[in-house]
């Protein structure tokens, strides 16, 4: 399918401070190809792009003072078909790809390690992509979406006590576990046709059978519609703007039509 995404961001910056962007749909995703994609920073202040690390989407640095204004405009044809991966199979850690190593470690708001014993009481009759169904059918049931509930401090151990959160907490939690059950997972923002309301969204990736494959807990939009930005450990890697200094949004906005 091809979809057209607008996505806005209006903020004020005090003082002078570097500000990184991580807005652009990925071009090195091999599921979704960018027909057309422009991003506009009305600072008129140098931008520096550049990739990566996890070999999914780049992130560019520039510099803001005062009114900072961030327009990006893009068509992506995506051919990422429904997929069942209940019977592929969890990969033994010597075995795994360079590109999954990362990910088996627990990270800022992923804390695994303190999920082991839980993940191995409920889903160790289980493995592989079943296991990962599962987590994110229990995720799905168990917490309540609720915008507001969390914040930039919340991790996945405060989510499954509070049993409540957004798309970032849903994801965190289904991370953590996978990575307790010994399968590597990873952090992805994305584009997401049908999310509603429309806003930037945050899904899990996991490791299985030699490749990467997307799962949304939220179950809130068609994984098929899915336009990956970024991907990296946790929301500490996958921002969609950070600004290393103080800002105060005055208006932010996404759109993701289908166009076909």
């Amino acid at each position: 399918m091809r979809l057209s995404i607008h996505a806005l961001l209006d903020y004020l910056i005090h003082d002078e401070a570097d500000v990184l962007l991580q807005i652009e749909a990925a071009s090195d995703e091999p599921t979704q190809r960018v027909i057309d994609g422009k991003m506009t920073v009305a600072t008129g202040a140098e931008l520096h792009p550049m990739q990566v690390e996890a070999g999914v989407g780049r992130r560019t640095w520039t510099r803001g003072s005062g009114p900072f204004r961030v327009d990006y405009r893009a068509t992506v044809e995506v051919a990422r078909a429904p997929a069942d991966i209940s019977g592929l199979a969890t990969t033994p850690y010597s075995e795994l790809a360079g590109e999954a190593v990362p990910y088996i470690w627990p990270s800022r708001y992923c804390q695994s390690d303190r999920f082991t014993s839980f993940v191995a009481t409920r889903f160790g009759d289980l493995d592989g992509g079943a296991k990962i169904l599962a987590m994110a059918d229990w995720i799905h049931a168990e917490l309540d979406y609720v915008p507001g509930s969390s914040d930039g401090k919340t991790g996945a151990a405060d989510t499954f006590i509070a049993r409540k959160g957004i798309c970032r907490d849903y994801a965190h939690l289904l991370i953590s576990f996978a990575r307790a059950a010994g399968i590597p997972a990873r952090m992805v923002s994305a584009y997401a046709w049908q999310l509603e309301p429309q806003d930037f969204h945050a899904v899990t990736e996991v490791w299985l059978d030699g490749a990467w494959h997307l799962v949304d807990a939220t179950k809130m939009a068609p994984v098929e519609g899915l336009i990956p930005i970024v991907a990296g450990r946790d929301a500490t890697d996958i921002a969609f703007m950070t600004v290393f200094g103080q800002a105060d949004l005055n208006e932010q906005s996404v759109s993701v039509e289908r166009l076909d």
